[in-house]
């Protein structure tokens, strides 16, 4: 039990800083910095409250804020799960391409076009 906690903190810090590199602009920087700290450095809120120079709670609330906040932004905008979409695509493409698959390699890469396409629709 304790180990699956552990992993799925891990892999909710590790989404965060992926969708701080897409949204990290928009954060204040004292959120950008507290996050930083939480994801990248692996802090303690005690750790982090000292380094940031304010409290566990207050760490705790900015915590709370900006990944609520990066989180809207990617439902609202879905930036990080296009780029994700396209990359595995284009992974995809390569390995077709190294096993001299070309045919497949360009349905893939029309896929690709046609997603971006219609994921460009509205803009």
């Amino acid at each position: 039990m304790r180990d699956e906690r552990m992993a799925d903190e891990v892999s909710r810090k590790v989404e965060l800083a992926w969708l701080m590199a897409f949204y990290g602009g928009m954060l204040t920087d004292k959120q950008r910095e507290v996050l930083a700290l939480h994801c990248e450095e692996d802090m303690s809120l005690a750790e982090i409250a000292q380094e940031a120079g304010v409290s566990r709670q207050g760490v705790h609330d900015m915590l709370t804020r900006a990944a609520q906040r990066l989180t809207d932004m990617e439902e609202k905008l879905g930036v990080a799960a296009r780029f994700r979409r396209m990359e595995t695509g284009l992974e995809k493409c390569r390995a077709l391409l190294q096993e001299k698959r070309y045919e497949e390699a360009g349905s893939v890469i029309d896929a690709l076009i046609r997603l971006d396409q219609e994921e460009n629709n509205g803009l």
